[in-house]
């Protein structure tokens, strides 16, 4: 049972919380730990049952998801936070992302989406739909506000990145997962997590969604 990926499930419909709980026990490699069916409720259970994964709603009574995610990222470091709801618009995605989720699905995703995200977030990658994929991009194609947001210029990077790991960090980008990646370059998967770490060393970033950002911002991936 310790090897399996556990996970929390959060969501204010019931139907949901138990139609998502049937499949995922039905995985071998995972178990439901629990459900909760608000915000205040999911970070009580996250911090009780520790599980690997929280699969969050966002409109919920008393807390919503967005607040709840930001709360467990912040107190549990081995939990990780998936998205899921059928709210696409802009506010929703870039707050849920920014409070610490590492994936954003939407729930016509269906089932093979959610199984499939929650063993690549377990992994260490982050998951987006592609419709949120494709909201992400178009933000960081927008030219900032010299005002608002100065741009940092490459120079800043205490190592530069070589040019294997910008060209990772551009697949990367498009949403390529190691795996992927690894194909596209003919290299092993091992190879691409270790190089990917060191992009996020070098650039300073806790995740891939942020050193993405971080990159775009300095001109060092093309979109």
């Amino acid at each position: 049972m310790t090897d399996k990926i556990s996970v929390l499930i959060v969501d204010d419909q019931e139907v949901i919380r138990e139609g998502l709980r049937m499949v995922l026990n039905h995985q071998p490699d995972m178990v439901v730990l629990g459900v909760a069916c608000d915000g205040a409720e999911a970070v009580r259970l996250a911090q009780s049952l520790h599980p690997d994964i929280v699969m969050m709603d966002l409109k919920m009574p008393h807390m919503n998801g967005v607040e709840a995610t930001r709360q467990i990222t912040q107190t549990l470091s081995g939990t990780q936070v998936i998205i899921l709801t059928t709210y696409d618009t802009d506010d929703w995605v870039f707050e849920g992302l920014r409070a610490g989720a590492q994936g954003y699905l939407l729930k016509e995703s269906g089932s093979e989406a959610v199984i499939a995200s929650i063993r690549a977030v377990h992994q260490g990658e982050s998951q987006l739909d592609p419709p949120i994929a494709r909201k992400v991009l178009d933000a960081l194609r927008l030219t900032p506000s010299p005002q608002a947001n100065p741009p940092i210029e490459a120079e800043a990077l205490e190592e530069p990145l070589t040019e294997r790991e910008a060209e990772i960090l551009t697949l990367i980008a498009h949403g390529l997962s190691n795996k992927e990646i690894a194909a596209r370059l003919y290299l092993t998967e091992g190879t691409i997590r270790n190089r990917s770490s060191r992009i996020l060393s070098k650039l300073h970033a806790y995740d891939r969604t942020q050193a993405v950002l971080k990159a775009a911002r300095q001109g060092l991936v093309k979109l």
